[in-house]
């Protein structure tokens, strides 16, 4: 369920009722007007500034022309009252769009001029992706440009910009920082309101200091990463999440587990931590007799720090005026007017920063704000009339209600249904409160006393353990989601039939029916989708993990263990195939070298796993992945050894001879590559031989030296390139290949003339862009391969349903 979830009635500790027993009407006037603000924003970011001019234009000739027919026709006032909202919002999102597109920053940009850039930064660096396999990591920062300097001559210009650099360079700068660095203008890439890209040449030069508000919310955001330094891995990550929205040091499959389980506000700033620390504020305040206006003033203060603290991005400002709405509501000590507030803030959200028309977490808490306001009161009522306990009815019908409104949404963007959301909320949401208020006093008090901070902390620690083991437990069951049609189509069709089933369920025997088929179906979807897929394969050797454009190779050892040669690039991808592969414990992991594509998803392997020995090349190139590997290692208190060709290693029913790399490759094309480590693994009387991504001047070290290459498996050095040499892939002698090669690379992996080198020796091959994860079963003197398809998400479409298939039979 990833929304924002907030009680009113909650903060207010009363119902929504009129004298006489009867609830309130709403007053939905001023939503209507916000809805129809909001769909004319939709459809200006998509237009030129003319057009949207235009558009405003119309809508002010049809406002005045409702407006003098509703004296005569009072039904027509509504929709003159929208027409009001269209062209309050059209004309300001003409204008930005005029100067986004047309400006003179934007004439710069479109020519690709270098500059030397004077900017404000607004927001905290974002980690990309890295683009290659040795490339460093980099960062986005938002950030509004101030003045550039071009040959020499400064010019004062103004626009939202998003600068793109090194990470490294960028660690630690706080938003309000003002800097000054070299850098390519750029058209920005998707954004209808951004000006441009900075592409940056230069680490970026501090002019002057942050403001001091911005200083003391960085002090107490460091100050509780070094308070829950003493915590489990998992829950270390978590809590600066919970609390603040850093999520820096999040666990990435911690993150998917929370996401598949619907659990996603928890791990970021969401209306749940404003109302719960708003809450916390008004219950203190009275008990000690305070008025509802005194509370609502000291509570909005608080909310105002909290902002600060928490950063005041987009998704922080939604949250904290969702917040808002609740305070306003009890100082006027009358809920009715909590939805016109609610489209209020939405009116001027989209009027502050009209993009957020088309922003995800914008429409989701929206959504789940009206939801809670709308829906989850009735829901709560006829559920205790039912007799069911009200410390169960409420925060029952604030799931039911949060998600029925948020699913269609989420479908429609991620072609996926939770079916595990509402009991994963249910278990999640009575402990958020605890952390939350425990890691804000613990963040608050590390700035003044570290131990005492240390210890709230810890005691934040407990709640954050079981929301880890709740997010852990629904978001690695099988089954836990269901596919459905992406898009708008998809959406819509949801959304009807949502508000058709929820319909429908007000007579009790279609209720009885659906209570019925949602048990069976889960019931069955969970527990029966394991057995069904039949993986892995009973006596598997060894499997290719579809990871993407990298490489993950799991070696059988026995009892649920397993030897891991390299984790890909992705944490996430990783860890699914060794869960699948019912794999707990890694005794041996053997990172053949430091490209990203061979190291990215370290974490992956590590997580909630017990790992042994680790060991890497002689080479410590490239120094980003280097790094990367020591700093992952250090945080599970794991060191990192070194390999080289002559070295035996055992790990359960796996024997290891390591062949290469004889010596440091240096002036090659790729001496990362080159100086891979090459294995020879022996599991069970079949062997495998384990290249990594040794190229041409490697292979041809390895020949010359005249070692023994036979194996009956060849995992295909280097994905499969062209920078093989055809008589090292004769000297194997292997019976069938395997190529570990993510769909639609950049790299045109696998070579054509590789593929048709194997083809000419008589090596079925088998890839895992093509076939997803790739087992091989000895049968005899057999060997089968069994593919399985999975969802990595790397270009392959929709995800499939996830059964084995054999590939009869290769002979001896």
């Amino acid at each position: 369920m990833s929304h924002h979830q907030l009680d009113v009635r909650k903060l207010t500790n009363r119902r929504v009722k009129e004298p006489d027993g009867e609830r309130e009407p709403v007053d939905l006037r001023l939503a209507v007007g916000a809805m129809a603000a909001w769909a004319a924003v939709i459809w200006g970011l998509g237009r030129s500034a003319s057009t949207a001019a235009i558009g405003a234009a119309v809508a002010v000739v049809l406002t005045v022309l409702l407006l003098g027919t509703g004296r005569r026709c009072p039904r027509l006032l509504p929709v003159a009252f929208a027409a009001c909202c269209v062209v309050l919002v059209l004309p300001p999102l003409s204008a930005r769009l005029h100067r986004a597109r047309d400006g003179e920053l934007a004439r710069m940009a479109r020519s690709r001029v270098q500059v030397t850039a004077e900017l404000r930064v607004t927001g905290d660096p974002r980690p990309l992706a890295a683009h290659g396999t040795s490339g460093s990591p980099r960062s986005a920062i938002d950030a509004k440009l101030l003045a550039v300097v071009v040959a020499g001559h400064r010019t004062t210009v103004a626009g939202s910009v998003l600068v793109l650099g090194p990470s490294d360079a960028w660690r630690g700068i706080l938003p309000g920082q003002r800097v000054r660095l070299d850098a390519t203008l750029q058209p920005p890439l998707k954004d209808n309101l951004l000006t441009a890209t900075l592409s940056a040449r230069t680490d970026p030069e501090l002019l002057g200091r942050p403001p001091w508000w911005q200083r003391a919310a960085g002090e107490v955001r460091s100050g509780l990463q070094r308070a829950s330094a003493g915590l489990p891995v998992l829950a270390r990550g978590l809590l600066p999440g919970l609390v603040d929205g850093d999520t820096s040091q999040l666990d990435p499959v911690l993150a998917n587990r929370f996401r598949v389980a619907g659990l996603t506000h928890l791990t970021a700033v969401s209306g749940t931590n404003c109302s719960i620390l708003i809450g916390a504020v008004a219950l203190v305040l009275r008990r000690m007799k305070a008025s509802p206006r005194t509370i609502a003033v000291l509570g909005g203060v608080v909310l105002v720090g909290f902002v600060v603290i928490a950063r005041p991005s987009p998704s922080v400002l939604r949250a904290a005026l969702m917040a808002a709405i609740a305070l306003t509501a009890l100082a006027s000590g009358r809920q009715r007017g909590a939805v016109p507030v609610l489209a209020a803030s939405v009116l001027g959200l989209l009027l502050w920063q009209p993009s957020l028309a088309v922003d995800l977490g914008f429409t989701l808490s929206v959504a789940a704000t009206a939801a809670l306001m709308l829906i989850a009161p009735g829901w709560a009522d006829a559920l205790a009339r039912r007799g069911v306990p009200t410390g169960l009815a409420e925060p029952l019908a604030v799931a039911a209600a949060a998600h029925l409104t948020t699913v269609p949404i989420i479908a429609g963007i991620s072609g996926r249904i939770s079916l595990v959301a509402i009991p994963a909320n249910l278990l999640a949401e009575p402990v958020v409160a605890a952390a939350t208020v425990l890691g804000v006093l613990a963040a608050v008090t590390s700035v003044l006393c570290l131990p005492l901070g240390a210890l709230l902390a810890q005691l934040a620690g407990w709640p954050c353990r079981w929301l880890v083991w709740v997010a852990e437990y629904f978001g690695s069951l099988p089954g836990a989601s269901l596919p459905w049609p992406s898009g708008v189509p998809g959406g819509l069709l949801l959304m009807a039939l949502s508000v058709g089933t929820a319909l429908a369920c007000r007579h009790s025997g279609v209720r009885v029916l659906f209570a019925v088929g949602v048990a069976v179906g889960v019931l069955v979807q969970i527990p029966g989708r394991a057995v069904v897929v039949a993986w892995p394969p009973h006596g598997w050797v060894i499997v290719a993990c579809d990871i993407g454009q990298g490489d993950a190779l799991v070696l059988n050892a026995g009892g649920g263990s397993a030897v891991v040669v390299d984790a890909g690039p992705d944490p996430v991808a990783v860890d699914r195939c060794l869960h699948e592969l019912g794999v707990t414990r890694v005794p041996l992991l053997v990172l053949s070298h430091s490209h990203l594509d061979h190291v990215g998803g370290l974490s992956g392997v590590l997580h909630e796993r017990e790992v042994g020995r680790v060991l890497t090349s002689p080479l410590s190139e490239p120094v980003t992945g280097h790094r990367l590997v020591l700093n992952v290692l250090a945080t599970r208190g794991l060191r990192l050894e070194q390999v080289s060709a002559g070295a035996t290693l055992d790990a359960g029913g796996v024997h290891l001879d390591v062949l290469g790399p004889r010596q440091l490759f240096h002036g090659t094309r790729s001496d990362p590559n080159n100086s891979s480590v090459v294995m020879r693994a022996a599991i069970g009387g079949t062997r495998v031989l384990l290249p990594g991504d040794a190229e041409l001047e490697a292979q041809d070290d390895l020949l010359a030296s005249g070692v023994d290459l036979r194996a009956d498996i060849l995992k295909v050095p280097h994905h499969g390139s062209a920078y093989s040499d055809p008589a090292f892939l004769q000297a194997v002698h292997a019976r069938l290949a395997l190529v570990s090669v993510g769909l639609g690379n950049d790299y045109g992996h696998p070579s054509p003339l590789l593929i048709a080198e194997l083809a000419r020796l008589g090596v079925p091959t088998r890839r895992t862009d093509q076939d997803g994860d790739i087992a091989v079963v000895r049968d005899g003197s057999r060997l089968v391969p069994v593919v399985h398809s999975t969802r990595t998400g790397n270009a392959r479409g929709p995800p499939s349903s996830g059964r084995a298939h054999c590939l009869w039979p290769h002979q001896a």
